[in-house]
């Protein structure tokens, strides 16, 4: 989930659901609720944790954190100078990751796909939209920080991509890459507030709408493969404040020819949607081993 919110176009929340941890990660973001709170100004500190999945959150955390400060280095490197390559890769997850989420519909029906496709064109027409030069200030870095969290636990829907859009992108990846602290906390509170607010209402929408809920999150990940197609031709740029060149305006096109270059691509694109396959299997296995269906129980009898 941090490599993939790292990369502008991919979604964290879409490695999530290939992982099948979706609904777990909603559920133990959800119970962050004014129980735990009076709880803990209470100073139950005990029953305070024992009411959140703190153990779950905060293993996804460390993975999400490490993933971050030890890839973005690495991966700004790749989007500057390899960028057919690294979005081959992650345009064979997300094509991958369709046939997988969509397998958690119940049934697809005339209105399933009506809604699957109404969510993918309100992403495709998302991530052609040109990004905005915006101020430094602490309350805009905060606002990003709560705009960027919504749509990074949507599948689909990328995080940095939004960030990207906010003008805030740069920004932040150098704040990661800096160790600067002070702009890093000011993203991650906005985060935090952000994420708190929006899990309850996703939540919601799993339990009452479920199988328009998935359509929905299938067609945000569809409409996003227009931001991932990794051969584009750049029509327009411009250079915002700290002189970093964005593209203002792109078209996806084919490669002009075959080379190394367009097999390496395909190779990649492969690998990344075998990969997501193999996660799925691994989940799947999860899922069904004794020890998951004997921590199932126990939860329902909680």
């Amino acid at each position: 989930m941090g490599a993939s919110d790292v990369v502008p176009g991919v979604s964290g929340g879409t490695m999530a659901f290939i992982l099948g941890i979706y609904k777990e990660l909603i559920e133990s973001i959800r119970s962050f609720d004014l129980v735990f709170l009076k709880l803990l100004f209470s100073l139950k500190l005990r029953d305070a944790l024992d009411h959140v999945s703190w153990r779950f959150l905060m293993a996804v955390g460390i993975g999400i954190f490490m993933a971050i400060f030890s890839l973005a280095r690495i991966l700004s490197w790749l989007l500057q100078n390899r960028p057919i390559l690294i979005w081959s890769f992650f345009f064979g997850l997300v094509v991958a990751s369709l046939f997988t989420v969509s397998r958690y519909l119940e049934k697809w029906t005339p209105p399933i796909f009506a809604w699957a496709g109404l969510g993918a064109a309100c992403t495709y027409f998302l991530v052609g939209m040109v990004p905005a030069s915006t101020p430094d200030t602490p309350w805009f870095l905060f606002m990003s920080g709560a705009i960027a969290i919504c749509a990074m636990i949507l599948p689909g829907i990328s995080g940095a991509f939004i960030l990207v859009l906010l003008g805030k992108y740069h920004y932040v990846l150098e704040a990661v890459n800096d160790r600067d602290f002070l702009t890093l906390f000011i993203v991650a509170a906005g985060a935090g507030v952000g994420l708190i607010s929006f899990v309850r209402f996703l939540n919601w929408l799993l339990n009452k709408y479920y199988n328009i809920t998935i359509a929905i999150l299938t067609g945000f990940m569809l409409g996003s493969l227009r931001k991932i197609w990794p051969w584009k031709k750049s029509l327009h740029s411009i250079a915002d404040i700290h002189g970093n060149m964005i593209v203002t305006a792109q078209v996806n096109i084919l490669p002009s020819q075959w080379s190394i270059e367009v097999m390496q691509a395909l190779c990649l694109a492969v690998l990344g949607f075998l990969i997501v396959f193999f996660l799925y299997f691994l989940a799947e296995r999860r899922k069904h081993s004794p020890i998951a269906k004997e921590c199932e129980r126990s939860r329902l009898k909680c």
